[in-house]
């Protein structure tokens, strides 16, 4: 039952680097640019020793599209709370009625038809 759930846990981690690899840079515009892609590609590689297994594991239980969807969902999560805390930018009503739809997508993906 538990390795049901482990994709999940994993693709958060991943999504955590990744976000990091990808925006955490953005707080420090005055960093060469060159070192800037090592590190990311850096923080990437941590990401990628997650996400490869999750994906792995996952697909036992959950379709690729299934889990391609799961990685979205995590994905907004983990950059909300990114741009909120870490970037200090504002969250507005406008993303929450985005995600809204998203989920909805979400809703249509994994119900049995």
């Amino acid at each position: 039952m538990f390795r049901q759930f482990l994709p999940i846990i994993l693709l958060t981690i991943s999504n955590i680097f990744m976000t990091f690899a990808w925006y955490g840079h953005l707080k420090y515009k005055c960093t060469a640019l060159w070192l800037v892609i090592l590190i990311s590609w850096g923080i990437a590689l941590l990401e990628y020793c997650f996400q490869v297994p999750a994906n792995r594991i996952g697909h036992d239980y959950y379709s690729a599209a299934q889990l391609k969807t799961m990685q979205e969902v995590i994905t907004l999560i983990v950059f909300s709370v990114f741009s909120v805390l870490y970037l200090k930018e504002d969250f507005k009503w406008n993303y929450l009625v985005g995600f809204a739809l998203i989920v909805i997508a979400v809703f249509f993906i994994f119900k049995k038809w």
